[in-house]
């Protein structure tokens, strides 16, 4: 199959070419725009249909003689997004994947060998390829209102292969280009905005968004005339760059243990351009992407992509839409920590009135006092304005009493985790609420039909749970209790798309998803420290996983007492599956925050001597692999399990919630896949999770 036929479907991105006379006489312009067609809800790509196009207007362009320079823009809100990967699954050969890496480089590069210069003036949001046609160019300018530029490759699997990893660091220096090709993507992805690329050197000038093209172009002017000299810091090609590296492998290998392979390669390429040709940097490039684009890492990384930008945009079993009711007034019950993030967060998304209540004044004026905080911070950062802050300050109040609640829509409690309090909580709730008042709880492990059994209106009940930290997770985890009605569902929905969070359906079982998975594979690595396994070894274990922790660093955050909790509700439904962990509780018991101790002054966590003489006494220690052996035995006996109860619609809801809520790397694609490609899902279970060929190799 050629590469034409690969990407048959693609939307090719026209190349569409006009000329601009330029001010203060500097001549003609030809001004390429990028534009496949559509709005900005679906960006420029670059498949081999684009890719021939681009090529066709360079061939066009370099023949003419009355040309002062050549300029490329994109169309409104989007410059260009990068390759079209939507072919990308269907490739077979490594030669078809080289035609590709080859292609990219053929037509970008001429854009900076032209008998002119070049400009690229970057108007919207620039990512992977568009970024690198950016770098091709002799200059570039930014729209301050620019909301993404990133390089995001070995996010999904991939290094930035037409340009980036030679381009970037001999433009603004190995340090800040491994932060865009490297740290930016392994950090959840982050996105620089204009501003913030104009800063690291990568554009040249920066202009509003209001009047961005006609002040590119007379900047443009201005630099053909010589009016303005570009000016561009030296890049340190020595010991500076080779620290760079350093570091940066340090990072990579602290974070991934070696789990994907494409911020290693990418790490190599840039290293290696301070001393390459372009041709040689380029040649590289191609032989990197080649690989990358045959490998399951990528695969899964675009499954995992698939689920983030498109499962969870259409949650699985999501009731109709139209039957949410409006939310103009929050009540949240309690004034703890979780409490308080709830309320910012409903009051900055929503933009209603929030209460916070409690019992103890000392404790509510201690909750809104924290939103009040965070809302400085948000200021201090640019995030908000002096009047956002004011009036977000003016949504969020307290009250000691409940009535505060009378008319509200929404009312979300987040108190202690014991299911008589709950039950309590809700019944004093609902006698100050109106009938159509939903009722939500934030709870992480009990049951909402049981939370919702003694209540006039047990329908209007549904759990509601969030991932800590509030702010920075995106998964909700959206709970049907045994009487939940679709106006509650739907108004759930509603509502959690609303606070941008991608919700999940699930079914009301013990601990949901997250908590659940999470907790039978720490169940049964703590099982091997309790059996004698040395807590240092059980860690290593989980290593090739790549996970954002190992196993007990996360108990550590989660915190003992929480983690014992959900154990005791799993034993409780599941105890022959999930056995109490009776060292566990003597941790809690010990007031331990858990076996580390809390690192202070710069220093790392170390080992803390006490909490491990707790877990010691065992006498059949396992070795690495058969500690993680356990593990991923228990993760697939598990899951199936879950899918057989029903307690999601799909694998894929299974591994999107793993992905948003505990940070399954992207480059794993999720925990079935994983599961499905190491052969382990069907020596466990007898069967595969997915169809062959999802999230890998056919």
């Amino acid at each position: 199959m050629s590469v034409a036929d690969i990407f048959s479907d693609e939307v090719v991105t026209h190349a569409r070419v006009r000329d601009v006379e330029l001010p203060y006489g500097a001549g003609t312009m030809a001004l390429i725009t990028l534009d496949n067609g559509f709005d900005h809800t679906k960006p420029s790509t670059f498949g081999p249909g684009g890719l021939t196009e681009l090529n066709a207007a360079l061939d066009a362009i370099a023949a003419r003689d009355d040309l002062a320079a050549v300029g490329v823009t994109g169309k409104p809100f989007i410059f260009a997004v990068g390759a079209d990967l939507n072919g990308v699954p269907l490739i077979t050969g490594r030669e078809q994947a080289l035609e590709i890496a080859r292609l990219g480089h053929d037509v970008f590069r001429r854009l900076g060998e032209l008998t002119v210069p070049s400009f690229a003036f970057v108007n919207g949001a620039a990512m992977g390829g568009g970024v690198e046609v950016a770098l091709h160019c002799a200059y570039r300018t930014i729209s301050s209102g620019v909301p993404a530029v990133a390089l995001p490759e070995c996010f999904l699997g991939l290094v930035p292969g037409w340009g980036g990893t030679y381009l970037l660091p001999r433009l603004i220096g190995a340090e800040k280009a491994l932060q865009v090709i490297i740290d930016n993507p392994l950090n959840q992805n982050k996105m620089l905005r204009g501003p913030q690329a104009h800063d690291l050197g990568i554009a040249d000038a920066m202009f509003e968004p209001a009047d961005f093209l006609e002040e590119s172009l007379r900047w443009a002017a201005r630099v053909l005339t010589g009016e303005v000299t570009v000016e561009r810091a030296p890049v340190d090609t020595g010991a500076a760059w080779d620290e760079a590296i350093a570091q940066a492998r340090w990072r990579v290998e602290g974070k991934l243990h070696g789990a994907a392979p494409a911020p290693l390669r990418a790490l190599d390429l840039v290293a290696a351009a301070k001393d390459r040709t372009r041709d040689e940097g380029f040649a590289a490039e191609n032989e990197a992407l080649a690989d990358l684009i045959m490998s399951d890492e990528l695969r899964s990384g675009l499954y995992a992509f698939d689920l983030v930008q498109k499962r969870a945009r259409r949650p699985a079993g999501a009731p109709d839409k139209a039957l949410a009711r409006p939310v103009t007034k929050v009540g949240v019950v309690g004034a703890g920590l979780m409490a308080s993030q709830l309320g910012l967060l409903f009051a900055r998304r929503l933009g209603v009135p929030v209460v916070l209540t409690d019992l103890d004044q000392e404790r509510l004026d201690k909750g809104v006092a924290y939103v009040h905080a965070e809302v400085d911070k948000l200021l201090g950062k640019g995030r908000v304005s002096p009047d956002e802050a004011a009036k977000l300050k003016g949504l969020v109040t307290g009250s000691l009493t409940k009535d505060a609640f009378a008319d509200a829509d929404f009312v979300i409690e987040a108190v202690f985790e014991e299911m008589g309090v709950k039950q309590q909580v809700f019944a004093e709730v609902e006698a100050v609420v109106s009938p159509e008042c939903l009722l939500a709880t934030n709870t992480s492990s009990l049951s909402v039909s049981e939370m919702a059994a003694k209540l006039r209106h047990p329908e209007r009940v549904v759990g509601f749970h969030f991932f800590n930290p509030v702010a920075v997770l995106p998964l909700l985890e959206i709970v049907r209790g045994e009487h939940t009605d679709d106006a509650t569902l739907a108004t759930a929905f509603a509502t959690g798309k609303a606070l941008k969070k991608s919700c999940v359906l699930v079914k009301d079982a013990p601990a949901f998803v997250v908590n659940r998975v999470l907790l039978r594979m720490l169940a049964e690595i703590v099982q091997t420290v309790e059996e004698g396994t040395p807590i240092d070894v059980a860690e290593r274990a989980a290593a090739p996983l790549g996970l954002p922790m190992p196993p007990f660093v996360l108990m550590g955050l989660v915190g003992p007492a929480i983690a014992l909790h959900v154990n005791e509700t799993l034993h409780e439904a599941f105890p022959d599956r999930f056995p109490l962990s009776g060292k566990l509780a003597k941790l809690v018991a010990a007031g331990k925050p858990g076996v580390y101790r809390p690192a202070g002054g710069g220093e790392q966590s170390t080992l803390d001597p006490e909490a491990v003489e707790i877990f010691a006494g065992g006498t059949s220690p396992s070795t690495e692999e058969q500690v993680l052996t356990r593990a991923l035995d228990a993760l697939a006996q598990e899951i199936r399990i879950m899918l057989d109860e029903g307690v999601v619609a799909a694998p894929q809801d299974i591994d999107l919630c793993m992905i948003l809520g505990a940070g399954w790397p992207f480059h794993l694609g999720g925990v079935t896949p994983y599961l499905d490609r190491t052969g382990v899902a069907e020596r466990v279970t007898g069967s595969r999770f997915l169809d062959r060929g999802v999230a890998s190799l056919p």
